[in-house]
């Protein structure tokens, strides 16, 4: 079974930053494109950025542009997502999600397989 581990998530105040890290077990990573999601309660899961398999391709949500950042590094057979400026409205469950695709990604849900179990990131003074 193909794994995704989510990492980095925590409290952090209002203007600050995180990094979290999406680690994968039992599949190499270069084959498959990644997208972080995230969902606070009561709403939606949000599509915020996706990276393609190689690293040639990513889109961002207008609501974390000039903000967040998504890389990823093969060789570690991981992919990050770098937060900038954080505010209270980013705090929700993040999630990174896989699928086998090439040179594009998606910020659909529905266009990934396998998913991550979640890290918390609370925006909070």
């Amino acid at each position: 079974q193909l794994q995704l581990v989510e990492s980095g998530g925590g409290l952090v105040q209002p203007g600050g930053s995180l990094r979290l890290s999406c680690a994968a077990s039992r599949f190499i990573l270069d084959y498959y494109a990644i997208g972080w999601f995230r969902q606070a309660p009561g709403k939606e899961r949000e599509g915020l950025l996706c990276i393609s398999h190689n690293g040639g391709m990513t889109n961002y949500a207008d609501s974390v542009k000039g903000r967040f950042t998504i890389s990823r590094d093969n060789a570690k057979n991981t992919v990050y997502l770098q937060m900038n400026s954080l505010k209270p409205e980013d705090t929700a469950v993040y999630y990174c999600a896989a699928r086998q695709l090439f040179n594009i990604c998606s910020l659909s849900e529905n266009r990934y397989d396998y998913w991550g179990q979640g890290t918390q990131v609370t925006v909070s003074s």
